[in-house]
């Protein structure tokens, strides 16, 4: 038998539990009304790293399930838009996103004053930029286009090109030297071979654990070869991925390696 007092206290934490389990029913309910995916446990950890993703997330920014492991956390994608504007000479440049998502890259460089299309093959994926864009008050300089970035690529211009190309998701984690083969859905030698066809002036955003040797092969392609700058990557203090400069938007001193810490609030 339990004691009155004992009693109580079980009671009480059936309650606290039935809180816990309602509060989470109507959190999930909330995303689906706002059109996101029921999303499985492998990504629920992004749900709770929203707000390094996206800081303006409670006024109703919409994310399909790969968008939570695809999209750049937002620190880090504001340091890709702050190295953009900055291309000397350039004015407002014009930046290509090539796989453009949800929309993380494309706002940031629209808010730091570029001129941005947004290409993704994926329709509902082009729908939740629109949306997330006009929450930060800059879809007025994005264009989005639904379209296969490769198939589009011959006839696009642009001073910077932006490339953030599917990783194949998690499983990423997974290899210990992620090789450029790896990448979706051409390997990386192939898609930067396409990007030169644009413009020289390339940022490729990669996985932390990527073959740094591969990566400065990128820049033999080019004849010349073009400069280039790597970049880790951090939010807080946890490395989250790698960026890699090339051409006029990298430093000076080529093959340079810095660090670049996103600290979000």
């Amino acid at each position: 038998m339990f004691s009155p007092k004992n009693r109580k206290r079980r009671v009480t934490r059936r309650r606290q539990r039935r809180r816990r389990r309602d509060r989470s029913v109507k959190a999930h309910s909330r995303q689906e009304e706002r059109g996101f995916d029921f999303f499985s446990p492998s990504v629920a950890k992004y749900w709770r790293q929203r707000y390094s993703l996206f800081s303006r997330f409670d006024d109703g920014i919409l994310v399909d399930e790969e968008g939570w492991y695809s999209v750049t956390p937002e620190a880090i994608a504001a340091a890709h838009a702050a190295r953009a504007a900055s291309l000397a000479g350039r004015g407002c440049p014009l930046v290509l996103d090539g796989f453009a998502g949800v929309g993380g890259n494309a706002i940031q460089f629209a808010s730091r004053g570029c001129h941005v299309v947004a290409v993704d093959i994926d329709p509902r994926k082009i729908g939740f930029a629109v949306h997330n864009a006009k929450i930060y008050g800059v879809e007025d300089r994005i264009d989005f286009v639904t379209g296969d970035f490769f198939r589009l690529a011959p006839r696009l211009k642009g001073d910077v090109l932006f490339l953030s190309p599917p990783w194949g998701g998690p499983s990423y984690r997974d290899f210990r030297s992620y090789t450029l083969d790896l990448l979706k859905p051409r390997d990386g030698y192939s898609i930067f071979q396409l990007a030169q066809q644009i413009t020289p002036n390339i940022i490729m955003f990669l996985p932390r654990n990527v073959n740094l040797n591969q990566v400065e092969e990128l820049s033999w392609l080019s004849s010349p070869p073009l400069k280039f700058e790597i970049e880790v990557n951090h939010v807080e203090t946890k490395v989250k991925a790698i960026t890699a400069y090339f051409g006029d938007i990298a430093a000076r001193s080529s093959g340079l390696l810095k660090i670049c810490s996103g600290v979000t609030s």
